[in-house]
Order: structure tokens, then C-alpha cells, then sequence
């Protein structure tokens, strides 16, 4: 089966355009979506990359851009006035989840993103992050208490670093195959890939 990768963070406004819109590329192309959670403040650390929000001019057009791309797909999108929000603890369940099962991981991602981007909340605040994930059925003193241990915390710096190693300088990124893709905006390049 064809497959293509996606990394990503839920803080990245641009990650949640992708996410909205990749699921049905992938099943036009029958094609299954590999989820790579990863930590956009680590990408960005060791690329010497930053958010494109620190820098004013290209903050005020990139919100501005986020709400004509969510049109374009027709997805919901309301920027997140807590924006920014440390990922970490999300990221970390996100790579907890996704040693559960894909389906775990794309439950969570159904209520995580939605609670960034769409009826936005402040995931910075843990109990928030608490209610939002009981509201969705996921136990959240037990995904507290996975996101804690060294595993799930090595998994994702070790996922992270990869994503370093193979090019990725920001989120959201798509391999297919070994031909990479940065941007929702270079979903259609994704698609031509898939097709190819």
C-alpha cells in the first residue's frame, strides 16, 4: 500500500490545515497515513529555524494565509489566542497514543486539534488539557502518567531527531518515499506523488 509520512505538531496552526485535509488525499490515492508526531520547538532548535509568528510582518500575513487555506480545504480554523503553546506535554501524549495504535493516536489528534484550532481552549494549562481529553473518553490521569516515563520522553526526542536527520526543518512535513514536502501548501505535490 502506498504510504505517506506526516510530521507534525498540534501547536503548528499550519500541522492542523494538513491534518484536515491529508486524510482525504490519502484514501483518493489509497493510501495510508503515517503518523510522526514530533516536537517543532526541537526541529527548530537544531535547524536554527523559528515559527514564522516571531517575525511580525510574516506573522500578521501567515494568519492571515492559515484562515484562506482552511476556506480553500473548507475546514474549520479560529487561530488560538493563547498561540503559542508549549507542546511538549502534548507531543508526548501524542507519541503515548500512537504506541497504542494508530486509531488511539487519531482519536486523541480528534480532540486535540480541534481543541487548538477550532474551538480554541489553552492547552498550556494541564487541566485543561484534562477536561478536553476526558471529554473524548481518554483516561487522563493515566496519559499524564504515560507522558511521564522515559519511554514515551525518548521516543519522541529519538522521533524528532530523525525527522532532523532527514531533512525536516519544520511542521507540517510529508515524505513520500524519499521525496519530502514541507507545507500544507504543498499538499497537491503530495498528491501528484502518491498518483506517480
Amino acid at each position: 500500500m502506498k504510504q505517506v509520512e506526516f510530521f507534525f505538531d498540534v501547536g503548528s496552526p499550519f500541522s492542523h490545515i494538513a491534518w484536515r485535509a491529508l486524510p482525504e488525499i490519502a484514501a483518493r490515492n489509497g493510501a495510508e497515513i503515517v503518523w510522526r508526531p514530533i516536537l517543532i520547538g526541537g526541529v527548530f532548535k537544531a535547524t536554527g529555524n523559528v515559527s514564522p509568528m516571531t517575525v511580525p510582518a510574516k506573522g500578521s500575513y501567515s494568519t492571515i494565509d492559515l484562515y484562506r487555506w482552511a476556506d480553500y480545504y473548507g475546514i474549520p480554523f479560529q487561530m488560538n489566542p493563547h498561540f503559542p503553546i508549549n507542546t511538549l506535554p502534548l507531543m508526548r501524549g501524542a507519541t503515548a497514543m500512537l504506541k497504542r495504535g494508530p486509531k488511539a493516536l487519531e482519536d486523541y489528534l480528534d480532540a486535540i486539534f480541534p481543541a487548538m484550532f477550532e474551538q480554541p481552549v489553552n492547552l498550556g494549562d494541564v487541566q485543561e488539557i484534562g477536561r478536553v481529553l476526558a471529554r473524548a473518553g481518554i483516561d487522563p490521569q493515566a496519559l499524564l502518567a504515560e507522558i511521564a516515563t522515559d519511554a514515551v520522553k525518548d521516543k519522541l526526542r529519538t522521533d524528532t531527531d530523525e525527522a532532523v536527520q532527514r531533512g525536516v526543518f519544520g511542521a507540517p512535513t510529508f515524505f513520500v518515499g524519499k521525496d519530502m514536502f514541507w507545507g500544507q501548501d504543498r499538499l497537491m505535490f503530495v498528491e501528484r506523488a502518491l498518483k506517480g
